[in-house]
Protein backbone atom coordinates (compact mmCIF):
# COMPACT_ATOMS: atom_id res chain seq x y z
CA UNK A 1 0.00 0.00 0.00
CA UNK A 2 1.39 3.42 -0.96
CA UNK A 3 2.20 5.91 1.76
CA UNK A 4 1.61 9.69 1.56
CA UNK A 5 5.32 9.95 2.39
CA UNK A 6 6.10 8.44 -1.02
CA UNK A 7 5.76 11.91 -2.58
CA UNK A 8 7.86 13.92 -0.16
CA UNK A 9 11.23 14.16 1.51
CA UNK A 10 10.57 15.28 5.07
CA UNK A 11 13.17 17.70 6.37
CA UNK A 12 13.25 18.49 10.09
CA UNK A 13 15.23 20.93 12.18
CA UNK A 14 15.26 24.73 11.96
CA UNK A 15 18.34 25.29 9.78
CA UNK A 16 17.47 22.52 7.27
CA UNK A 17 13.91 23.88 6.95
CA UNK A 18 15.26 27.40 6.39
CA UNK A 19 17.60 26.04 3.70
CA UNK A 20 14.81 24.35 1.72
CA UNK A 21 12.53 27.37 2.00
CA UNK A 22 15.38 29.56 0.79
CA UNK A 23 15.96 27.38 -2.30
CA UNK A 24 13.63 28.51 -5.11
CA UNK A 25 14.32 25.33 -7.08
CA UNK A 26 12.54 23.21 -4.45
CA UNK A 27 8.78 22.90 -4.11
CA UNK A 28 7.78 22.81 -0.45
CA UNK A 29 4.36 21.26 0.13
CA UNK A 30 3.95 22.49 3.72
CA UNK A 31 5.72 23.49 6.91
CA UNK A 32 4.49 22.20 10.26
CA UNK A 33 5.39 23.94 13.53
CA UNK A 34 4.88 22.56 17.01
CA UNK A 35 2.41 24.52 19.11
CA UNK A 36 4.19 27.05 21.30
CA UNK A 37 7.56 26.65 19.61
CA UNK A 38 9.68 29.80 19.64
CA UNK A 39 13.27 30.97 19.58
CA UNK A 40 16.06 30.96 17.01
CA UNK A 41 14.94 30.62 13.40
CA UNK A 42 11.20 30.30 13.97
CA UNK A 43 10.41 33.85 12.85
CA UNK A 44 12.53 33.40 9.74
CA UNK A 45 10.77 30.12 8.91
CA UNK A 46 7.34 31.75 9.25
CA UNK A 47 8.41 34.69 7.09
CA UNK A 48 9.94 32.55 4.35
CA UNK A 49 6.90 30.27 4.24
CA UNK A 50 4.54 33.22 3.94
CA UNK A 51 6.68 34.88 1.26
CA UNK A 52 6.64 31.71 -0.83
CA UNK A 53 2.98 30.92 -0.21
CA UNK A 54 3.83 27.65 1.52
CA UNK A 55 1.04 26.41 3.82
CA UNK A 56 2.03 26.80 7.47
CA UNK A 57 0.38 24.38 9.90
CA UNK A 58 0.46 23.93 13.66
CA UNK A 59 0.42 20.60 15.47
CA UNK A 60 1.07 19.29 18.96
CA UNK A 61 4.67 18.67 19.99
CA UNK A 62 4.00 14.93 20.03
CA UNK A 63 2.44 15.03 16.56
CA UNK A 64 5.42 16.91 15.11
CA UNK A 65 7.84 14.41 16.63
CA UNK A 66 5.89 11.52 15.10
CA UNK A 67 5.50 13.07 11.65
CA UNK A 68 9.09 14.33 11.48
CA UNK A 69 10.35 10.88 12.38
CA UNK A 70 13.09 12.15 14.69
CA UNK A 71 11.88 13.32 18.08
CA UNK A 72 15.35 14.24 19.27
CA UNK A 73 16.33 16.55 16.45
CA UNK A 74 13.16 17.97 14.92
CA UNK A 75 13.43 21.22 16.98
CA UNK A 76 9.68 21.64 16.69
CA UNK A 77 9.49 22.03 12.92
CA UNK A 78 9.51 20.03 9.71
CA UNK A 79 8.84 20.63 6.03
CA UNK A 80 7.59 18.25 3.35
CA UNK A 81 9.56 18.86 0.16
CA UNK A 82 8.12 17.55 -3.11
CA UNK A 83 10.45 14.94 -4.62
CA UNK A 84 9.42 14.89 -8.30
CA UNK A 85 11.10 11.56 -9.09
CA UNK A 86 10.05 9.74 -5.93
CA UNK A 87 7.20 7.27 -6.40
CA UNK A 88 5.98 3.89 -5.15
CA UNK A 89 7.77 0.90 -6.65
CA UNK A 90 4.42 -0.56 -7.70
CA UNK A 91 3.76 2.47 -9.90
CA UNK A 92 7.27 2.42 -11.36
CA UNK A 93 6.93 -1.21 -12.43
CA UNK A 94 4.24 -0.12 -14.89
CA UNK A 95 6.79 2.15 -16.59
CA UNK A 96 8.43 0.49 -19.60
CA UNK A 97 11.51 2.71 -19.20
CA UNK A 98 12.40 1.13 -15.83
CA UNK A 99 15.25 -1.25 -16.61
CA UNK A 100 18.24 -0.69 -14.31
CA UNK A 101 17.54 -0.61 -10.59
CA UNK A 102 19.38 -0.72 -7.27
CA UNK A 103 17.67 -2.36 -4.29
CA UNK A 104 18.95 -1.35 -0.86
CA UNK A 105 18.64 -3.89 1.96
CA UNK A 106 19.65 -3.22 5.56
CA UNK A 107 21.74 -0.13 4.79
CA UNK A 108 21.09 1.95 7.90
CA UNK A 109 23.91 4.51 7.72
CA UNK A 110 22.48 7.76 6.33
CA UNK A 111 25.81 8.79 4.77
CA UNK A 112 25.89 5.60 2.69
CA UNK A 113 22.30 5.98 1.51
CA UNK A 114 22.92 9.61 0.58
CA UNK A 115 26.07 8.83 -1.38
CA UNK A 116 24.36 5.96 -3.19
CA UNK A 117 21.50 8.26 -4.23
CA UNK A 118 23.97 10.86 -5.50
CA UNK A 119 25.98 8.33 -7.51
CA UNK A 120 22.95 6.53 -8.94
CA UNK A 121 21.40 9.81 -10.05
CA UNK A 122 24.66 10.94 -11.66
CA UNK A 123 24.95 7.62 -13.49
CA UNK A 124 21.40 7.76 -14.81
CA UNK A 125 20.17 4.67 -12.98
CA UNK A 126 16.41 4.30 -13.49
CA UNK A 127 15.52 3.76 -9.84
CA UNK A 128 16.87 3.20 -6.35
CA UNK A 129 14.53 1.18 -4.15
CA UNK A 130 14.65 2.62 -0.61
CA UNK A 131 12.33 0.56 1.62
CA UNK A 132 10.47 2.37 4.37
CA UNK A 133 11.69 -0.20 6.91
CA UNK A 134 15.20 -1.56 7.36
CA UNK A 135 16.98 1.24 5.47
CA UNK A 136 17.87 4.75 6.61
CA UNK A 137 14.97 7.10 5.92
CA UNK A 138 15.44 10.04 3.56
CA UNK A 139 16.13 12.67 6.21
CA UNK A 140 18.44 15.71 6.52
CA UNK A 141 21.47 13.47 7.11
CA UNK A 142 20.81 11.57 3.87
CA UNK A 143 20.11 14.82 2.03
CA UNK A 144 23.40 16.30 3.27
CA UNK A 145 25.39 13.22 2.25
CA UNK A 146 23.81 13.37 -1.21
CA UNK A 147 24.72 17.08 -1.49
CA UNK A 148 21.04 17.82 -2.05
CA UNK A 149 20.59 15.32 -4.88
CA UNK A 150 18.22 13.22 -2.75
CA UNK A 151 15.43 15.69 -3.50
CA UNK A 152 15.71 14.85 -7.22
CA UNK A 153 16.85 11.22 -7.10
CA UNK A 154 14.77 8.43 -8.72
CA UNK A 155 13.69 6.96 -5.37
CA UNK A 156 11.27 4.04 -5.40
CA UNK A 157 9.40 3.40 -2.16
CA UNK A 158 8.10 0.12 -0.79
CA UNK A 159 7.44 -1.29 2.68
CA UNK A 160 10.36 -3.73 2.92
CA UNK A 161 13.25 -5.05 0.84
CA UNK A 162 11.55 -8.45 0.75
CA UNK A 163 8.42 -6.89 -0.74
CA UNK A 164 10.61 -5.15 -3.31
CA UNK A 165 12.47 -8.34 -4.22
CA UNK A 166 9.21 -10.21 -4.71
CA UNK A 167 7.68 -7.44 -6.83
CA UNK A 168 10.79 -7.01 -9.00
CA UNK A 169 11.12 -10.75 -9.57
CA UNK A 170 7.43 -11.03 -10.47
CA UNK A 171 7.87 -8.17 -12.95
CA UNK A 172 10.64 -10.06 -14.74
CA UNK A 173 13.70 -8.38 -13.26
CA UNK A 174 16.85 -10.43 -12.82
CA UNK A 175 17.94 -9.89 -9.22
CA UNK A 176 21.71 -9.85 -9.04
CA UNK A 177 23.31 -9.75 -5.60
CA UNK A 178 26.61 -8.08 -4.79
CA UNK A 179 28.74 -10.00 -2.29
CA UNK A 180 32.43 -10.19 -1.45
CA UNK A 181 32.39 -13.94 -2.15
CA UNK A 182 30.27 -13.77 -5.29
CA UNK A 183 31.44 -16.47 -7.74
CA UNK A 184 31.48 -14.19 -10.79
CA UNK A 185 33.25 -10.91 -11.39
CA UNK A 186 30.99 -7.90 -11.90
CA UNK A 187 33.05 -7.02 -14.96
CA UNK A 188 32.61 -10.43 -16.61
CA UNK A 189 29.06 -11.37 -15.60
CA UNK A 190 26.17 -11.02 -18.00
CA UNK A 191 22.60 -10.01 -17.21
CA UNK A 192 19.42 -9.20 -19.12
CA UNK A 193 18.08 -5.75 -19.88
CA UNK A 194 15.89 -5.64 -16.78
CA UNK A 195 18.23 -6.04 -13.81
CA UNK A 196 18.08 -5.12 -10.15
CA UNK A 197 21.35 -5.04 -8.22
CA UNK A 198 20.80 -5.92 -4.56
CA UNK A 199 23.10 -4.14 -2.10
CA UNK A 200 23.18 -5.28 1.51
CA UNK A 201 24.73 -3.89 4.66
CA UNK A 202 28.48 -4.14 5.17
CA UNK A 203 28.09 -6.20 8.33
CA UNK A 204 25.23 -8.58 7.50
CA UNK A 205 25.13 -8.45 3.71
CA UNK A 206 21.89 -9.19 1.90
CA UNK A 207 19.22 -10.56 4.22
CA UNK A 208 18.27 -14.22 3.89
CA UNK A 209 14.65 -13.51 2.91
CA UNK A 210 15.79 -11.17 0.15
CA UNK A 211 18.57 -13.51 -0.95
CA UNK A 212 15.94 -16.15 -1.77
CA UNK A 213 14.94 -14.04 -4.76
CA UNK A 214 18.50 -13.36 -6.00
CA UNK A 215 19.18 -15.22 -9.26
CA UNK A 216 22.96 -14.82 -9.30
CA UNK A 217 25.80 -13.28 -7.29
CA UNK A 218 28.74 -11.17 -8.37
CA UNK A 219 31.74 -9.64 -6.65
CA UNK A 220 34.07 -6.73 -7.31
CA UNK A 221 37.64 -8.09 -7.69
CA UNK A 222 39.87 -6.92 -4.84
CA UNK A 223 43.65 -6.70 -4.68
CA UNK A 224 46.18 -5.79 -2.00
CA UNK A 225 44.52 -7.88 0.69
CA UNK A 226 41.40 -5.68 0.74
CA UNK A 227 38.34 -7.77 1.56
CA UNK A 228 35.60 -5.48 0.30
CA UNK A 229 34.53 -1.91 -0.38
CA UNK A 230 32.24 0.35 1.59
CA UNK A 231 28.72 -0.22 0.25
CA UNK A 232 28.50 3.30 -1.20
CA UNK A 233 31.80 2.82 -3.02
CA UNK A 234 30.66 -0.58 -4.28
CA UNK A 235 27.40 0.96 -5.52
CA UNK A 236 29.41 3.54 -7.46
CA UNK A 237 31.38 0.78 -9.19
CA UNK A 238 28.12 -1.01 -10.09
CA UNK A 239 26.47 2.16 -11.37
CA UNK A 240 29.28 3.13 -13.69
CA UNK A 241 29.78 -0.40 -14.92
CA UNK A 242 26.14 -0.18 -16.02
CA UNK A 243 26.94 3.16 -17.68
CA UNK A 244 29.96 1.64 -19.45
CA UNK A 245 27.93 -1.22 -20.85
CA UNK A 246 25.08 0.93 -22.09
CA UNK A 247 27.14 3.81 -23.50
CA UNK A 248 27.24 3.99 -27.32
Amino acid sequence: MASPKDRFVTVYGRNPVIEVLDDPSLVVDKVVLAEGVRGHGIGEIIGLARDRGVPLQRASVERVKKLAGNGRQDQGVFADVVAPRMRPLADALDDVTLRRVLLLDGITTPANVGMILRTATAAGIDGVVVPRRGVASIDPLVVKASAGVAFRAPILKVATAVDAAQALAAAGFHLLGLAADGPSSLFEATWPEHVAFVLGSETAGVGANVAEHVRSWVSIPMAGGVESLNVAAAAAVVCFELVRRTSP
